[in-house]
């Protein structure tokens, strides 16, 4: 690979390292803080994503696409959200560990509705989340913000389905 294809390739982190070099210079201990933060991201970061990966390679291997499209497919209706709401409460994780499985649903046939609802509820209804916010918000608090959420996750899956299926575009 040439030089000018990895620069092109990797410009944007490119760009913000030099900026972050020349903040280190002027404020070097910004600058510090800032490099022990990428450090402790990225650490956390390669903590997370093997094992969905090694998940996902597995699940993409196992599970026929046939049982994606009939039900989570276009003809899924109710039954595909509700997995959409399953897999996601049941996910583990931070946000961007949710984007490599839906870049597998995709693969395999899932409605596009129900990929942005899968996203949407992983950020809103994940178990572990729910747990954390019932002890410290309380349980009335955390119901009303899903009866307020779960049905505003599935209109806003829709609207982007429907946004995004009016224009061509390539996968």
């Amino acid at each position: 690979m040439n030089i000018s294809k990895i620069i092109k390739r990797y410009k944007y982190f490119l760009i913000f390292l030099f900026v972050l070099i020349l903040v280190s210079i002027y404020n070097n201990e910004f600058g510090v803080y800032a490099f022990k933060n990428i450090k402790s991201s990225l650490i956390q970061m390669l903590s997370v994503l093997p094992p969905v990966m090694i998940l996902l390679g597995l699940m993409d291997e196992w599970i026929p696409r046939e049982y994606f499209m009939k039900y989570m497919g276009d003809g899924s209706k109710i039954l595909g959200i509700l997995l959409s709401f399953i897999f996601a409460f049941f996910a583990a994780g931070p946000m961007y560990a949710g984007f490599p499985f839906a870049a597998v649903l995709l693969k395999k046939g899932v409605k596009f509705s129900n990929i942005i609802i899968f996203l949407n509820a992983w950020c809103v209804t994940k178990f572990s989340t729910l747990l954390f916010e019932i002890g410290a918000l309380g349980y009335k608090f955390t119901l009303y913000r899903l009866i307020i959420n779960i049905p505003g996750i599935i209109v806003m899956g829709y609207i982007i389905d429907l946004l995004v299926n009016k224009k061509p575009h390539k996968i």
